[in-house]
C-alpha cells in the first residue's frame, strides 16, 4: 500500500511539472528558473514581451532594481559610471566617448565617475529611434534618443556621462542637481531597462579599460585620474 501511495505522489509531481513546463513554453518553468542564470531565467523575447503589455515577473523587477553597495577603489582614478559592455572608445575633436552598453540583466543605478561639481543637468533628444543609442552618441546637441547629460568639474578639468535610453526604455531618473557637490562613486541615477552610457574624457586622458571589457558602476576604474593642465 505504502509503495502505491508513494508511486501516485510521484506521478502526481511528475504530472504537475509537465503541466508548469506547458503553461510557460518555451520560457523556464518556475520549477528550475531560480538556478538558472540571468541571462536564461528571463530570456530577451520573454522581457521584450512584458515591455508590450506591462506584466512582469516579481523576481525579475527585484532582480532589474536590484542596487547593491559598492565601494569604489582607492586613489583618484575615474571610475565606470554603469554596468555593462565597453562597445567603443572613439575620439571626435577632444574628447573621448567612452560607451558602455547595459543588458537588461545588467544593474541600472549609474555613479559618478569623478568627485567633484554638477555644472548641468541637461536633457537632449525629441525623437524616440531605434536601437541602443551606441550610434548616436556622439551628435552632441542633435536630435537622438532621450538622453541626460550630466556635467561634473573637477579640480582638474571636466567630465560629462550621458545616461540614454532606447525605443524599448524611455525613462530616465536623475538623482543630483546643478551646483551639488557629489563623491566619487556617488550614486546620480538610473535608465529603466535596456540603455546605453557614455563617459566623455578629455582626449588626453589614459584609458585602463578597452573594447570588449565588462565594468561596475562605481567600482571598475576605467580612466587614470585628471591632471591639472
Amino acid at each position: 500500500m505504502t509503495m502505491l501511495v508513494l508511486q501516485i505522489l510521484i506521478l502526481g509531481l511528475l504530472g504537475a511539472a509537465i503541466v508548469l513546463w506547458a503553461l510557460y513554453f518555451p520560457y523556464p518553468s518556475p520549477l528550475i528558473r531560480r538556478w538558472l542564470p540571468a541571462r536564461k531565467r528571463w530570456p530577451e523575447a520573454q522581457i521584450r514581451m512584458w515591455l508590450k503589455d506591462g506584466r512582469f515577473q516579481r523576481s525579475f523587477l527585484r532582480h532589474f532594481y536590484s542596487d547593491p553597495e559598492r565601494m569604489a577603489s582607492p586613489g583618484n582614478s575615474i571610475l565606470a559610471p554603469a554596468d555593462g559592455l565597453v562597445t567603443s572608445a572613439d575620439m571626435r575633436g577632444e574628447i573621448r566617448y567612452l560607451v558602455i552598453a547595459l543588458s537588461f540583466w545588467d544593474m541600472h543605478v549609474q555613479r559618478s565617475p569623478v568627485s567633484g561639481r554638477v555644472l548641468k543637468v541637461e536633457s537632449h533628444g525629441v525623437d524616440f529611434m531605434d536601437g541602443e543609442g551606441r550610434e548616436f552618441a556622439f551628435l552632441g546637441e542633435k536630435a537622438c534618443p532621450v538622453q541626460k547629460r550630466l556635467v561634473v568639474a573637477t579640480n582638474a578639468g571636466q567630465v560629462a556621462v550621458r545616461l540614454i535610453t532606447s525605443l524599448a526604455a524611455r525613462r530616465i531618473e536623475t538623482w543630483v542637481c546643478e551646483g551639488e557637490e557629489i563623491e566619487r562613486g556617488q550614486r546620480i541615477g538610473r535608465i529603466l531597462l535596456g540603455s546605453t552610457v557614455v563617459l566623455e574624457l578629455p582626449a588626453a586622458t589614459k584609458l585602463l579599460v578597452r573594447t570588449g571589457d565588462r565594468v561596475w558602476a562605481g567600482q571598475t576604474a576605467v580612466a587614470e585620474g585628471l591632471t591639472a593642465p
